[in-house]
């Protein structure tokens, strides 16, 4: 209840950012723009459709389970997490939550499911580290406006490396073993459990074994490595879908702008990952980014909407994939059980 009132509130407080934003700036010529970008809408969806598979190919590699899905299931469940994180009132971390449940409804193993995604999480967070690292040092090389905001961009940029590295050697030291040891303890017992107790006891499930499977990737470095290249093939095709949507919407940016505006306003987004959707911080990333290269606000800002429109046309029908096969595979587990219960036992 508690993180439910918490995700509550940050996604107010980004709504409310997003709204001032836009009023601060002339409402109607946003609007403007986005009505002319029209079809070009399209183009925007179909751009990122190659940014899901190769996110879904760098999650592959990590997947230490003979029962791993085919790349084109990981695909699907990628777009599943991604829908979830877009647009639920949810940190952006819930898709991936998401992510592990799937790979475990299609037979993989708690442990190494759960384990997939956390290492996916830190060699997807690396790769954007070395992502906007690039952006930045372009961003040297290019004429460019506002000389305070480079030195604090520079600084977002350190900070999203330690957290990457951070997050990556807690990996390794037992950061999950400490997980481990919280939950597990919390899955004995016996009789009738409450909800709560029966949450936590899914909950222990997840955590026994995730810290050695864990290591066992991390002593993997081909599969770390595989993976973290897939990842920033995917924030780099990224920049694709950037420089189309400022075109669409009148910026005559070449590809090097369009890298940096989307190297920085992703990085906004992964530092804003407590607020759902980042809504707010994404916005006045793009806002920043686009600024030093004297793109005005109402055109940085349309091109903010024009991606949470792209998040809506993808998102909705990902998440209706996800509520669907969760039903059907509902559905199918009550027949199994149903059939058991009605068989009778034979001499």
């Amino acid at each position: 209840m508690t993180a439910t009132w918490s995700a509550l509130v940050t996604l107010l407080v980004g709504l409310a950012a997003t709204i001032y934003l836009v009023a601060a700036n002339d409402p109607g010529e946003i609007l403007h723009l986005l009505a002319a970008a029209g079809w070009g809408l399209l183009a925007v969806i179909a751009l990122r459709l190659p940014q899901i598979l190769f996110a879904a190919l760098g999650w592959a590699p990590l997947i230490d389970d003979p029962m791993r899905p085919r790349w084109a299931v990981l695909v699907r469940m990628r777009w599943v997490g991604d829908a979830v994180n877009a647009l639920l009132p949810v940190a952006q971390v819930g898709g991936d939550v998401v992510r592990a449940q799937l790979l475990v409804r299609r037979g993989t193993g708690t442990a190494p499911a759960t384990a997939s995604v956390a290492v996916d999480l830190a060699t997807e967070l690396t790769a954007q580290f070395a992502f906007a690292a690039i952006g930045m040092a372009l961003l040297l090389r290019l004429p460019h406006q506002g000389g305070d905001a480079t030195v604090w961009l520079a600084a977002a940029t350190g900070l999203c490396g330690v957290m990457a590295f951070a997050f990556l050697a807690a990996q390794r030291w037992g950061l999950f073993r400490l997980v481990e040891r919280l939950l597990v303890p919390l899955g004995g017992g016996s009789g009738p459990a409450s909800a709560g107790q029966a949450r936590s006891g899914r909950a222990a499930g997840m955590a026994a074994g995730l810290h050695e499977a864990v290591l066992r990737l991390h002593r993997a470095p081909r599969r770390l490595w595989s993976s973290a290249a897939a990842h920033l093939a995917s924030w780099l095709l990224g920049t694709l879908e950037c420089w189309a949507a400022l075109r669409i919407l009148g910026v005559e940016a070449g590809l090097a702008e369009a890298l940096v505006i989307e190297s920085l306003g992703q990085l906004a987004r992964t530092l804003g990952f407590m607020i759902p959707g980042a809504l707010g911080v994404q916005e006045g990333g793009f806002v920043l980014a686009c600024g030093l290269f004297g793109i005005p606000p109402e055109q940085a800002l349309a091109l903010a909407l024009l991606r949470r429109l792209r998040d809506i046309a993808l998102g909705l029908p990902g998440l209706v994939a996800w509520r669907w096969e969760a039903m059907t595979s509902a559905r199918t587990t009550r027949a199994a059980a149903t059939a058991s219960a009605g068989r009778t036992p034979t001499r």
